[in-house]
């Protein structure tokens, strides 16, 4: 540091204290009021972004995957416009072509029991897991 005429050079001193004052006075409303804020209330500070982030992302999220939803269910239909026009077919097969027989569970427990005779049986030994291992 230069030193002028043997001693340090000071810094200036404000002449009017008025001026301070009113310097204080209007940083209060600065951001620093804001800083105050997060050090006295922290859910304003860490929590109100939080919560706000979360919700706000959830919504976006549901209202975005909405919109792909609706594209895919659009595209599908005008897909199947396409095939229904041209081979004539539903979602459920060809039209007309496929007509399935009625069937009653009578019919088919007499069909099942002339497949199989339930009183002509063989018994046969099931050898145990240890049995087949030791020999």
């Amino acid at each position: 540091m230069a030193s002028v005429g043997g001693h340090m050079a000071e810094p200036q001193k404000a002449s009017n204290p008025a001026v301070n004052i009113t310097k204080v006075q209007s940083s209060s409303s600065s951001p620093s009021s804001f800083r105050r804020w997060g050090r006295k209330y922290p859910f304003i500070r860490y929590g109100l972004p939080m919560i706000s982030l979360t919700v706000f992302g959830a919504v976006g999220l549901g209202h975005l995957l909405q919109g792909s939803k609706d594209i895919a269910k659009v595209k599908d239909d005008q897909e199947w416009e396409i095939i229904e026009t041209k081979k004539a077919l539903s979602r459920t097969g060809p039209i007309d072509a496929y007509k399935p027989k009625k069937i009653s569970l009578e019919e088919e427990l007499k069909a099942l029991q002339q497949k199989v005779d339930i009183n002509n049986y063989d018994y046969k030994r099931i050898p145990k897991p240890n049995e087949g291992n030791s020999g």
